[in-house]
């Protein structure tokens, strides 16, 4: 078996999801052109298109509360937040929203999302770009 990064094996990932369902979608701050701060979306808006893989402001409870209405709608978002203290401003629109929506509907509805949002040291972040909150959604 060939060894691959770990970023590469999430890029080959979302690639295949794309590709086996055309109501996926990638959302985030630089995903498109610039294949995400990290490398991992590149090239996938040029396979799939602007509307699949979608670039967003910086704005990251704006960010998710787009993928929250895109999975109402019937879509299969994968937002990315580029570095998970980022996060902390979309927390209401997480645990609010895409959390309790099918309990709040009555299991009218539904918003299965993925949110991918890297942590943790070793990418020379300082303070801004190293914490790792997940403890925050556990």
């Amino acid at each position: 078996m060939a060894k691959i990064s770990y970023l590469e094996a999430i890029r080959q990932a979302l690639d295949v999801a794309l590709e086996k369902d055309a109501q996926t979608m990638i959302l985030g701050e630089d995903v498109g052109k610039k294949g995400g701060v990290f490398g991992v979306t590149a090239g996938l808006q040029e396979k799939y298109g602007v509307y699949r893989v979608l670039d967003t402001a910086l704005a990251e409870a704006n960010l998710v509360g787009v993928a929250i209405g895109a999975a109402l709608m019937g879509k299969r978002p994968i937002a990315e937040i580029q570095c998970a203290e980022y996060i902390l401003p979309a927390t209401n629109q997480i645990m609010s929203a895409a959390a309790k929506i099918r309990y709040r509907s009555n299991n009218d509805w539904q918003a299965p999302l993925t949110i991918r949002a890297p942590f943790g040291g070793g990418i020379h972040g300082a303070l801004y770009h190293s914490q790792s909150i997940e403890s925050v959604f556990t």
